[in-house]
């Protein structure tokens, strides 16, 4: 049966036009998924990682940071839709903040800012490539068409990632759902950043352009603007691969860490879903694995470049079995498996990948409205090179799952966020509407209102016992 579904599956690739090393990185995948690989790594297997390098130790002379930045390409993973909130189009597009003259910006337009803020300050011609999905390059390319300068002479603004068939969890063939074709397709997970980057040759052009490193990360992450430092203390280890690393904190309850196995002494990424159940608490405490992953790459292009020529993009890198159904947003629509991997798991593919310790400064993800709620409050102020910079310890916000979508979460914050500089915590529980000048302090908490939905008046301050 599974030899079947792998035939129909590679056919329905095939015809749809997906690059032929995506459909051997899937083919590989497949089979693994059908020997039973869960594609855990077992907490007995591993070490912790330590004795990382710290970028806020790091010493790097301006001449230098702006020398390696101008060797230096930023990539972005653009093919998310924010679908864990609601959206049918590219997250990058969701207002995450307002300038001081009331513009609206999206995720988009702070990334452009910093990367014209960057070049501005270094000189450094310093190229944006996007890597879209199916679903998300036409508004992407169309909001990037009002920036005239951006593109870099060459090279391209974007490329786009693969996709391949959701696989029906009982026979591993090809969904059908016919009330919406584009949802029989999924993205193989960023580990697909390399067979894309292969297809499309980018790397190759980087390289012709006279670009050596390049610096990887998701476009929801805001927090990962262009850094000659890094850039300098990258080039100088002569490594050919290295990811930013993080201290968690009690919100770091998600994420990939890169542990150490213990058969050979090599560095490897271990995913959520590569965590058995049995071994997730002990991979989530901090005592014992210190450290998780902003998913920030940095690479060495010349090294890039030549192992993926060796390989056909086809890198060995771990399967992830992620269980969903075909619909995400109807729990009855039929379950299925998606493969997918992680371009961080390629540290285990590069001898000598090496790591570093970043601030929090540099993780600033957006998954949730959670999340989204912190940005676009007082807690940050965005900087004239585009750069959102804490003002206070960031709070911890627990939002109510009414929020959970954007369309409800911007209905019942319509004169926008409450004031959290003053907030160690925010816990809002069922449905509450918020007024203008709200402003929140210490752990504020409030209750499930009374009738099913309360307001939160003008000018209220929270506290830890709800309205003030």
């Amino acid at each position: 049966m599974s030899d079947r579904g792998l035939e129909l599956a590679r056919d329905k690739m095939q015809s749809a036009g997906v690059a032929p090393a995506a459909v051997d990185v899937f083919s590989r995948f497949y089979r693994l998924l059908e020997g039973g690989q869960s594609g855990y790594v077992r907490e007995d297997d591993v070490e912790p990682l330590t004795g990382l390098t710290r970028h806020a130790d790091l010493e790097v002379d301006a001449a230098d940071a702006s020398a390696a930045l101008a060797r230096t390409a930023i990539i972005k993973l653009n093919g998310g839709l924010g679908t864990s909130m609601g959206m049918d189009r590219a997250k990058s597009l969701l207002e995450v903040r307002r300038s001081a003259e009331g513009e609206s910006l999206s995720f988009l337009d702070v990334i452009v800012g910093q990367v014209r803020a960057a070049r501005r300050a270094t000189g450094a011609r310093l190229p944006l490539v996007l890597m879209n999905s199916f679903r998300t390059q036409e508004d992407t390319l169309a909001a990037l068409s009002g920036y005239g300068d951006l593109a870099v002479e060459g090279l391209p603004l974007d490329f786009l990632q693969n996709r391949e068939p959701k696989l029906r969890a009982d026979t591993l063939e090809p969904v059908e759902w016919p009330a919406d074709p584009s949802m029989e397709w999924c993205p193989p997970g960023h580990g697909d950043l390399y067979p894309a980057l292969h297809a499309n040759g980018v790397v190759r052009a980087l390289l012709d352009a006279g670009f050596r490193y390049a610096c990887v990360s998701n476009s929801d992450n805001l927090g990962a603007a262009p850094d000659g430092e890094i850039a300098a203390w990258f080039a100088g280890t002569g490594a050919p691969y290295a990811a930013e690393m993080c201290l968690k904190t009690p919100a770091d309850v998600k994420g990939g860490q890169l542990v150490v196995r213990r058969s050979d002494g090599r560095i490897i990424q271990r995913e959520t879903a590569q965590t058995h159940p049995d071994d997730m608490d002990v991979s989530l405490d901090p005592e014992r694995h210190r450290y998780f992953h902003t998913n920030n790459l940095w690479f060495d292009l010349e090294v890039l470049a030549a192992e993926l020529d060796r390989t056909g993009g086809v890198l060995e890198l771990p399967l992830i079995r992620n269980a969903k159904t075909v619909d995400p947003s109807d729990a009855t629509s039929p379950e299925v498996v998606q493969i997918e991997s992680a371009m961080g798991a390629a540290v285990a593919v590069f001898e000598g990948a090496t790591a570093i310790e970043v601030g929090r400064e540099r993780f600033l993800p957006v998954k949730t409205t959670n999340d989204l709620l912190l940005l676009r409050s007082d807690v940050y102020e965005l900087t004239d090179d585009y750069r959102l910079v804490a003002q206070v310890e960031a709070p911890l916000v627990q939002l109510s799952k009414t929020y959970k979508t954007i369309g409800a979460f911007d209905a019942r914050f319509p004169a926008g966020p409450p004031s959290l500089r003053e907030a160690t915590g925010l816990s809002v529980a069922g449905d509450w509407s918020f007024g203008a000048g709200v402003r929140a302090t210490g752990d504020a908490a409030l209750p499930e209102p009374d009738g099913g939905a309360g307001t939160v008046p003008d000018g209220a301050t929270l506290t830890a016992g709800g309205i003030a």
